[in-house]
């Protein structure tokens, strides 16, 4: 692959016009080349199915995923006491992947439109060098016509002429074809240039498709590693420990929500929903029960920003696929005015997102292992709302 960068980069600009349709099909190849390493990438994992609808069923949990009924002998059951110990280290190992998951879901995204722009720099490479080929034809035409009246000069021709009404009509018709071979020369130099700037553009494209595949398989191998780490963490729990362990999470979120609506917001919050609104909540909720996924934005399984994004395409609105995205580019509204169909934006890195459907609740993709589900708003810490139809 750096080869093919260098090749592109540099040697078009140093061999000149000989190497310039080589340089458009060596984009092609790279295109095509990285194009396979991203789909092989983006399957390689068990968790990861292809991002275009419709294109295979979700990969069912291999055994090795789901913790045990009983821990195994080398591991030590940790004591009662520190199950709440056990539920904020989840929750951090949890959010850790789901930071990881935004990076590399803008890392992917990145990717794509640098492919899109490569692939449209080859073409232009490709018409450029058609276009060069046929100026040089014609200004070759020009020479070999010029060779057939000896390349004499106009005052030499009219010393040697018998007509020199003739000669003066000659001239008129030489004087428009030194003007058209002027042209000629200028538009050949600047294709010429044209073609060679595509060309470094291309080459420079193809470096950061390169440099953003690397951070996606960063980003894969820590989203990997965290639910790893969370999963062995899980399996030391003995069976009555687990179902401890869930009704503490429960308990923690019921708590959380109480303290929200204990503030009075939802006697503020009175926003109507709209008919794109409309439409997002109900492609959101339609997705109700099925499985989280990291990197996946449907149709069978979703993460957090994949449900959001998904559900606003299908509402006519495209928004940023990744939360952090969203929270960027969406305009922010305060909670007390938000509606049905905003994105409420969750922690201080703006790891996560769900939407509001109304009367306190969220739809939302919580985490690996969990589904697309309802939930109160106000579980999490709200970092802020987003408008995605603000227009």
């Amino acid at each position: 692959m750096l080869l093919t960068v260098n090749q592109l980069g540099g040697g078009v600009m140093g061999r000149g016009r000989r190497s310039v349709l080589a340089a458009a099909v060596t984009v092609v190849c790279a295109v095509t080349l990285l194009g396979a390493s991203g789909t092989a990438f983006a399957s390689a994992g068990p968790d990861r199915e292809p991002t275009s609808p419709g294109t295979k069923p979700p990969a069912s949990p291999s055994p090795s995923s789901t913790p045990s009924s009983t821990p195994s002998p080398s591991v030590t059951v940790p004591p009662d006491k520190d199950l709440e110990a056990v539920r904020t280290k989840l929750d951090q190992l949890y959010h850790d992947a789901s930071v990881a998951t935004d990076a590399y879901n803008a890392a992917e995204e990145r990717a794509e439109q640098q492919s899109a722009q490569v692939t449209d720099l080859s073409r232009k490479i490709v018409e450029q060098q058609r276009k060069l080929d046929e100026l040089k034809d014609r200004a070759g035409a020009a020479a070999r016509a010029q060779y057939r009246t000896g390349g004499l000069p106009p005052q030499a021709q009219l010393l040697l002429s018998n007509d020199p009404q003739q000669f003066l009509d000659g001239a008129g018709r030489l004087l428009e074809g030194e003007r058209a071979t002027s042209g000629l020369l200028q538009d050949m130099t600047h294709t010429q240039q044209d073609l060679e700037q595509y060309a470094s553009d291309a080459a420079d494209r193809l470096r950061k498709l390169e440099d953003n595949r690397k951070a996606k398989a960063t980003a894969k191998k820590r989203i990997q590693q965290r639910i790893k780490e969370a999963e062995q963490l899980q399996a030391t729990l003995e069976k009555r420990q687990r179902e401890r362990l869930a009704q503490l999470e429960r308990q923690a979120a019921q708590q959380a929500q109480a303290a929200w609506l204990d503030t009075g917001i939802l006697k503020e919050i009175s926003g109507g929903a709209t008919e794109a609104d409309k439409k997002a909540v109900a492609y959101a909720t339609a997705q109700i029960g099925k499985p989280y996924e990291w990197g996946a934005e449907g149709p069978g399984t979703y993460d957090c920003s994949g449900l959001t994004s998904q559900a606003w395409a299908a509402a006519g609105h495209p928004v940023p696929r990744t939360s952090q995205e969203q929270w960027k580019q969406l305009k922010h509204v305060s909670v007390k005015d938000m509606r049905p169909g905003d994105l409420i934006i969750y922690f201080g890195d703006a790891s996560h997102v769900a939407m509001y459907v109304g009367e306190g609740r969220i739809v939302h993709a919580p985490r690996p292992g969990r589904t697309v589900t309802l939930a109160g708003a106000g579980t999490m810490p709200i970092l802020g709302v987003v408008r995605p139809d603000a227009d």
